[in-house]
């Protein structure tokens, strides 16, 4: 793959959040801003703006979401240990209470997702999601530079990021009809397991 290649998802990536971003500022002025002014104030064509939303009130929805995520400076601000179970117990507890208080917003979100996805209206080069756990994930194994090599922590994040967040959630809900006690009970076993098997690879 060349640079360019590889880079292109992640500009992807940028526009997508650039236009979240610009939503969330033109609401923060107050009103209900349209497709065509979030695409002036994130400075791309309305033609760029509907390819990654279809309608101003997906964008908005998702843009309300993208303020409630919590930053990786406010989850670990009080956590000092290194230990990454404990900085990823951390992750999965402050995106559970952003869940919890959101849920059917998230559902919603997800809902318009995978509708746009099997309606045809999707575009194969441009991201459907914005992908906000694996950044925390990743800073939450940060300070295990030292003890796990550099592929198998790429790996390490992928796989966390299959038992933390909202597809989780609705699997121990819906599917499992579990209490959310035991879904953070077998969260946490789930995230403690592939850990250590990490740093015994």
């Amino acid at each position: 793959m060349t640079a360019a290649k590889a880079g292109r998802p992640n500009q992807r990536q940028r526009t997508r959040k650039d236009l979240l971003q610009a939503a969330s500022r033109l609401m923060m002025r107050g009103g209900k801003p349209n497709l065509e002014e979030i695409a002036q104030e994130a400075m791309v064509s309305r033609a760029t703006a509907y390819r990654y939303f279809p309608t101003a009130d997906a964008l908005l929805l998702e843009a309300a979401l993208d303020v409630a995520t919590p930053e990786a400076a406010d989850i670990f601000a009080g956590e000092s240990s290194g230990n990454s179970t404990d900085r990823v117990f951390c992750v999965d507890a402050a995106l559970q209470r952003m869940i919890d208080e959101n849920e059917p917003q998230l559902r919603m979100m997800l809902a318009k997702s995978l509708e746009r996805s099997v309606s045809g209206d999707s575009q194969s080069d441009v991201p459907s999601r914005q992908n906000r756990r694996t950044p925390l994930i990743e800073a939450a194994l940060e300070p295990a530079h030292r003890k796990i090599k550099p592929s198998v922590r790429r790996m390490l994040a992928r796989a966390l990021a299959l038992v933390i967040g909202t597809e989780a959630t609705i699997v121990t809900r819906d599917v499992l009809q579990l209490s959310n006690a035991d879904a953070e009970k077998v969260r946490r076993w789930a995230i403690r397991a592939l850990v250590e098997a990490a740093e015994r690879s």
